[in-house]
């Protein structure tokens, strides 16, 4: 990961909403899933065969709830005050048909308080310098290799390998 800021973008016109409240705060549990286009790097992605699959449910990755990194990335429990990358997009319009599957599950919209992605793209390019407000935490300390997300990140960075690194992106949903 480099160490170049990204420029968060807001919701995007694609992101699927859910009246989902902004009780980001208050979010104790996390639903999480890698999902990567494969199609589009050969054919782009606007190929019809160019749709985003499943790859990875984070539960397997054991990397539990770890609320530093939601703060840094997502903005949820963001007591540390970190700018978040990826704050409240809700869930991509173009999710892939396990994940819509995985969301609506039981407690799924309803229960949800929040939803937001990011690609790899965008966590590559990411500041893992910036620090919090007090500049006594790095976004690399909290979230980097050498935390319980290493796992995380080293799946997606082998799917970008593979697919592109805009064709891989984590996904996430709050309850």
């Amino acid at each position: 990961m480099s160490s170049s800021p990204a420029e968060p973008e807001g919701r995007p016109a694609s992101a699927m909403t859910f009246n989902l409240s902004p009780a980001w705060e208050k979010a104790t549990e996390v639903s999480r899933m890698i999902e990567c286009r494969p199609g589009a790097r050969l054919w782009g992605p606007e190929d019809e065969d160019s749709t985003w699959q499943a790859g990875i449910d984070l539960f397997l990755l054991n990397n539990g709830n770890a609320y530093d990194t939601l703060a840094c990335h997502f903005g949820v429990r963001n007591y540390l005050g970190f700018q978040p990358l990826a704050e409240d997009r809700g869930l991509p319009q173009d999710a892939s048909d396990r994940l819509r599957t995985e969301f609506a599950a039981p407690g799924g919209p309803t229960a949800a308080c929040g939803a937001s992605w990011i690609t790899w793209a965008q966590l590559a390019s990411a500041n893992w310098q910036e620090t919090d407000p007090s500049g006594t935490r790095s976004r690399r300390m909290v979230a980097g290799n050498d935390t319980h997300w290493g796992p995380v990140w080293n799946v997606m960075r082998t799917l970008s390998e593979l697919h592109g690194p805009e064709n891989v992106r984590l996904v996430v949903w709050f309850h």
